[in-house]
Parts: structure tokens; C-alpha cells; sequence
């Protein structure tokens, strides 16, 4: 099995499976009910996350989507039953938003060892028909267990966290991470990212599950995103083009 993954064993039914030799260290999470189990994003596609998910349960698998960006979706390959949100739903089907040599750039920017059986020139950012449309407040029933959908756009239009009340879990996919948040593509937009993450402060919230770096976080951080946001709107920076601004632990960059 490809030593590209660590698996981290959250609690008996929830695993964090993650690609850290590479310089995005994605994060994607699998969640197991009675029933069924989820796997919400796929990571960068470099190697084949399925054989983890078949290693860690027998249970069917449905992929949720944080968002459609390339490091995001690059095992959705892998799957059958794949979950995206309605606003994204033509990013994964019709045309992905970002040029694909781009993607290459990003992909190799900073080098590593990429698994041997990866072909970099080979590469292609997933594209096909979602078997699920989700919206805001869904419910995800696994059986025992229930993931509730909530839209928090902003990083992208479709962007989802997703918030598990009987463990109090959120999953902030781009929202809410250590590391840099993005808000200065097209197709972000930071008023609504500043709004996204208010709406997850309503939540009782005692773990956050990030998309990217490192994996265990304060949940106090949502609140000092928040207060990076509010500070950046009285100063009326908060606007694209307005370049990048430290925070510590974050950096907001739009």
C-alpha cells in the first residue's frame, strides 16, 4: 500500500488521512456509521486513496466535497458516489475553473517525492457527473450518525464545511486552517469568506478537522480568523487586490 498517506485515528469511527510530503499537506477525512461511511475531499490524486479507505473500512463510501479545487478532488477517480455542492456542480462536470498547466505549477512548486508510480505529465484534475447535489442543510445520515452540509462560501462559491452535532466536529475544509487563507482568486470573494466564518461561530464546536497543514488546532482560531476579518473590514481592506497581511498564526490573502 502507498506510504504517500498517514492515517491518524481521530476517535473508533473517524480517520484523518493525510498527504504530508507534499508542501499543501492536504487533509481528508473518513467517517463510518452503522450504515455507510463518507470521505469528505480526496487530496491531491498522487496515489490511490481508495486502497486506504478499503483499508480502514468495508462500508460503502460516499465522497463529499469541501469545494472543487484540484487538491480537493484528485482521488475522486477512485470513487463512484461523489457529493458536490450545487454552486460547484459545473466546476466538476462541464469545466474546472483553473487552466491545467497552472495546476501543474502549483502541483510541483515546491519539490518532493512524489510516489513512483506518478506520472506528473500524466496528470489530470478529475471531471464528471456528481451522483448527489448537496445545499445548505443537508442532512447526512451514516447511520448512528449525522453530517449536516452548511454553504459557507467565500474561498470558492460552493465551498461546504461540514458539522457533526453528536461529536461536535466541524470539518472547515478552506475556512478555517494555520496557514494562509485564500480570498484573491476570480472566483473567491473575502465578504463572503468574513461571513462564512461568522456563521460557523454558531456552532458548539469542540474539534476542528482543517483542510490543510497542520492537524490540530486550536478551536479558539475560528474566533481569531473572525477578528482578522472584522479588523481588515474597519480598515476597509477587505477587497481583492489589497495584497497579503499577516496574522501569526494566519495570513488572509486578497
Amino acid at each position: 500500500m502507498s506510504e504517500w498517506f498517514t492515517v491518524e485515528k481521530i476517535d473508533s469511527q473517524t480517520f484523518a488521512i493525510s498527504e504530508y510530503k507534499h508542501w499543501e499537506e492536504t487533509h481528508c477525512y473518513l467517517l463510518c456509521g452503522e450504515e455507510s461511511a463518507v470521505l469528505i475531499d480526496t487530496g491531491l490524486g498522487v496515489s490511490n486513496i481508495r486502497e486506504i479507505v478499503n483499508s480502514l473500512t468495508k462500508l460503502p463510501v460516499m465522497v463529499v466535497t469541501t469545494h472543487i479545487h484540484w487538491d480537493h478532488i484528485g482521488g475522486h477517480k477512485y470513487f463512484d458516489n461523489i457529493a458536490v455542492h450545487e454552486k460547484e456542480k459545473n466546476w466538476l462536470s462541464v469545466r474546472f475553473p483553473i487552466p491545467m498547466q497552472v495546476v501543474k505549477d502549483n502541483l510541483a512548486k515546491i519539490p518532493c517525492n512524489f510516489p513512483p508510480e506518478f506520472d506528473i505529465n500524466a496528470y489530470q484534475v478529475f471531471q464528471g457527473e456528481p451522483q448527489k447535489i448537496l445545499h445548505d442543510g443537508d442532512l447526512l445520515d451514516l447511520g448512528g450518525r449525522v453530517i449536516q452540509v452548511i454553504h459557507t462560501p467565500g474561498h470558492s462559491p460552493g465551498h461546504c464545511c461540514f458539522y457533526e452535532q453528536g461529536r461536535k466536529y466541524l470539518y472547515s475544509g478552506d475556512l478555517v486552517y494555520k496557514g494562509c487563507l485564500y480570498a484573491f482568486y476570480p472566483t473567491t470573494d473575502p465578504q463572503l469568506f468574513y461571513q462564512s466564518v461568522k456563521q460557523v461561530q454558531k456552532f458548539k464546536i469542540e474539534r476542528i478537522m482543517p483542510g490543510h497543514h497542520e492537524l490540530n488546532i486550536p478551536v479558539s482560531l475560528i474566533n481569531t480568523i473572525e477578528a482578522g476579518f472584522a479588523q481588515l473590514e474597519r480598515n476597509g481592506q477587505l477587497k481583492q487586490g489589497n495584497g497579503l497581511f499577516e496574522f501569526g498564526e494566519f495570513q488572509i490573502q486578497i
